[in-house]
């Protein structure tokens, strides 16, 4: 059985209390540096390893921190910080010129895809470092020297015992809190950008906002380690604070785990110590006459990630039987939580999605032309037609991922054109996708929950404090409901990427009830399905019409179909070519032409 992640706590504060007091000076002052390192990189692999996000600005950002917090406490500069005896007042400000810094980098870049913010941040990381070294009165590249020690409450913190204790304990709160942060619903819409960004959209999840929300997370760490780090060294200069800096942080992550909360603090104690090391047995091997070091850094680097891929936390936590993904609090069966609202449940017979007219064109190709449908509550309509017909693309139209260029989509009456997935969830529109979209390393409990989100309500603050602990119960409750209310109840702890793919594809209904959708848009749910399954699925669509939701489902299976649906419609080409009950469909003879080629006179 899987060790509890909580079993290692007690043993590590026991350590961490100890180490002070049987190693040297030298030695306290080497993990005071892992300390401020893992601190920094804890942001990137929030960033990068959890979100995926690639940034090599991390370094500027401890270096703003640091630079404000000199600036502030140095006797050479302002020495607000030194007369006022208030090391509060340089993290504040550290922190908020971070933060100000941050959220202008994020505006610019995160709304773009692919390899913008990675060279955003470059760029911002040698604009800082030019910045730093051109101020003569913080001391060009010399630097700010002679700053003033840490004191807090009468006590002074220096570079050593105790300035250890607040660095171990500044990274231990803050892997606490991230991991409590990663827990919560916020924590899954978090999870879901790293490969499920229009799934997550699809859901209610704002993408933008919570790669801010991210983006910002990580420049806070970055300042908290620049506040310590102008306090330990008691001297501040651009050096460390570079692009090349930036990369390190990326190389200690992607060394200890990229993907791991103590990753962070691995890689960042392996290349610290990997490079004392190296600095004092290299000049005795091999000389003083090159600059082995580098060389022989490197290819260690690379032996260990040939021989751990994932990282040495991977390596480590697969010896120890740790659980390495997954961040859940399992609902208890059985457990009185309070269920989630409901959204008013549509009249009978009321029209919930009118499809009038829509055109949509990809240079010359039109893959829809003058398409007409209509869905109501309590009925269940099937769009069928051969590969290329353009039902993906009337499906997108549907659901808020393209605009027509003619014509009206209206959602229970209203004009939805332009309105974006996240909207239409709010609405009531939920979705599945023909190629399947689950987050394959989170539980199955946990890819149901996130089609919930919008119906949870805790931010930031409360899920990293833990203060939302009424709000994750009532949506993994629902969340588990729907999981047995479509058979998958005895899976829920297990990894969705372990499910076959029937299971995947009903996983996704359940995400998709969560939403409590009046329109259920479902992209080829019976493929992969065994013939059981099927049935099950079937009588499942069934009991949601007798309760009024919509469903309008694409379908290639036409046992499936003609023995489920209300009323089939028949694309050919981007066009309707028939609408009728199934039997009606089936003797149609436009439709045995499109389907067979040809009718027989």
């Amino acid at each position: 059985m899987a060790r509890s992640f909580s079993r290692m706590w007690l043993p590590l504060i026991l350590l961490l209390l100890v180490i002070p007091l049987v190693v040297s000076t030298f030695y306290i002052s080497v993990l005071n540096n892992i300390g401020m390192f893992a601190l920094a990189t804890l942001g990137v692999v929030l960033l990068t390893g959890i979100a995926g996000m690639t940034s090599f600005g991390q370094a500027a950002f401890v270096g703003l921190s640091a630079y404000t917090t000199a600036a502030l406490i140095a006797p050479s500069t302002l020495n607000l910080g030194a007369m006022m005896g208030a090391p509060w007042l340089a993290l504040a400000a550290g922190l908020a010129l971070t933060l100000l810094f941050a959220l202008v980098l994020g505006l610019l870049t995160l709304r773009l895809q692919g390899h913008y913010l990675p060279l955003g941040t470059i760029a911002w990381g040698m604009a800082l470092y030019s910045l730093f070294g051109t101020i003569e009165s913080l001391g060009g590249h010399s630097g700010v020297p002679d700053l003033p020690p840490l004191r807090i409450f009468g006590l002074t913190f220096g570079d050593g015992p105790r300035m250890f204790y607040l660095i171990w304990g500044c990274v231990l709160l803050a892997i606490v809190l991230i991991r409590n942060l990663l827990e919560s619903r916020l924590g899954r819409a978090i999870r879901a950008l790293r490969g499920g960004q229009e799934m997550a959209a699809s859901m209610g999840v704002d993408v933008f906002r919570t790669k801010m929300i991210v983006f910002l997370i990580a420049a806070a760490l970055a300042g908290l380690s620049g506040w310590l780090y102008a306090y330990t060294q008691r001297f501040v200069s651009p050096g460390p604070f570079g692009v090349q800096a930036g990369i390190d942080y990326l190389f200690m992550a992607l060394l200890g785990g990229i993907g791991s909360l103590w990753g962070a603090v691995i890689g960042s104690a392996a290349v610290v110590l990997m490079r004392e090391w190296l600095q004092d047995w290299l000049p005795a091997l091999l000389g003083h006459g090159g600059n082995y070091e580098s060389i022989v850094f490197g290819l260690l680097i690379v032996l260990v990630m040939h021989r751990w891929p994932g990282g040495i936390w991977q390596g480590v936590a697969r010896r120890l039987k740790l659980r390495q993904h997954g961040h859940m609090r399992l609902p208890q069966t059985g457990a009185a939580v309070e269920p989630l609202p409901r959204r008013p449940r549509p009249k009978p017979r009321e029209r919930i999605l009118d499809v009038r007219d829509v055109t949509r064109r990809f240079g010359g190709l039109v893959a829809n032309r003058q398409m007409s449908l209509r869905v109501d509550a309590g009925e269940i309509v099937a769009v069928i037609g051969p590969n290329g017909a353009g039902k993906s693309t009337l499906f997108n139209l549907v659901s808020g991922v393209d605009v027509p260029d003619e014509g009206d989509v209206l959602f229970r009456g209203h004009r939805i054109n332009g309105r974006t997935p996240r909207e239409l969830a709010a609405r009531g529109l939920s979705r599945t996708f023909q190629h399947v979209k689950l987050l394959p390393e989170m539980t199955v409990l946990e890819n149901a929950a996130i089609g919930a989100h919008l119906r949870g309500h805790k931010g930031v603050f409360a899920s990293a404090l833990h203060l939302d602990g009424e709000d994750e119960a009532r949506l993994l409750a629902e969340a588990r409901r729907q999981l047995e209310r479509v058979g998958l109840g005895e899976h829920l702890e297990r990894t969705a990427g372990s499910l076959a793919l029937g299971q995947q594809r009903i996983l996704e209904i359940a995400r998709a009830l969560c939403a409590d959708p009046c329109l259920l848009l479902l992209d080829e749910p019976a493929a992969g399905l065994r013939h059981k399954e099927k049935q099950a699925l079937a009588e499942l669509l069934r009991k949601l019409r007798s309760e009024g939701v919509a469903v309008l489902l694409v379908e290639h299976d036409m046992d499936f179909v003609m023995g489920l649906v209300d009323r089939v419609i028949v694309m050919e080409f981007g066009q309707r070519i028939a609408e009728g009950r199934p039997e009606e469909v089936q003797r149609d003879p436009a439709v045995l032409k499109a389907y067979l080629g040809g009718v027989e006179e």
